[in-house]
């Protein structure tokens, strides 16, 4: 059962929302302008604040659906957490697109809110924070969730192994803005 919903994760993660609602209202593709990057950040650069939340809620869903799905069939909290894991994967390498995803933070979020919704808002507040005194993304991605693991190894330990490998898996794909953020060129909105 893990496997299977590992998999309808992994394919559901797949689902560039970012391609998906350029394509639909006529945007530039956000892989080719912008920061390049298919996420709700770059929307908001290119298709404004409607667009930046549509993709947000689509990138969030796409993690957050399957934990659902494998809460409601009784799975239990590091096996929600590990197919959650799984739609990520999709979304940092998409099958549909060329295994050219996005950075997954959003799609990170989805599946916090769905496993630990503590850690979640945990999380959403450092970056809130972060993002208004810097009014940088990438940085306040890169401080949220590595900030917010302590509170996973305190209270649902089991949670720790997936969560550190999300973790890792979100500061390598942000590996250019952390090499921009440290020659001063990050973009800042």
């Amino acid at each position: 059962m893990v496997w299977l919903l590992a998999t309808f994760a992994y394919l559901l993660g797949s689902l560039s929302f970012a391609v998906l609602v350029s394509q639909a209202f006529g945007v530039t593709d956000p892989r080719t302008s912008g920061s390049g990057n298919p996420g709700a950040t770059n929307m908001l650069r290119l298709g404004g604040k409607k667009l930046a939340l549509i993709t947000l809620l689509g990138d969030l869903s796409k993690s957050l659906i399957p934990v659902l799905v494998a809460r409601g069939l009784g799975l239990g909290e590091p096996e929600q957490a590990w197919i959650g894991l799984a739609a990520v994967l999709g979304h940092l390498y998409p099958l549909y697109f060329r295994f050219q995803g996005g950075k997954g933070v959003a799609t990170a979020a989805g599946l916090l809110l769905g496993v630990y919704p503590a850690m979640a808002l945990l999380a959403s507040a450092l970056w809130a924070t972060v993002f208004g005194l810097t009014r940088t993304s990438s940085l306040a991605a890169l401080i949220a969730l590595p900030l917010s693991l302590p509170l996973v190894a305190w209270q649902k330990p089991l949670l720790l192994p997936p969560l550190l490998i999300l973790t890792g898996l979100i500061v390598i794909r942000h590996r250019s803005n952390l090499k921009n953020l440290l020659a001063g060129r990050e973009r800042h909105f």
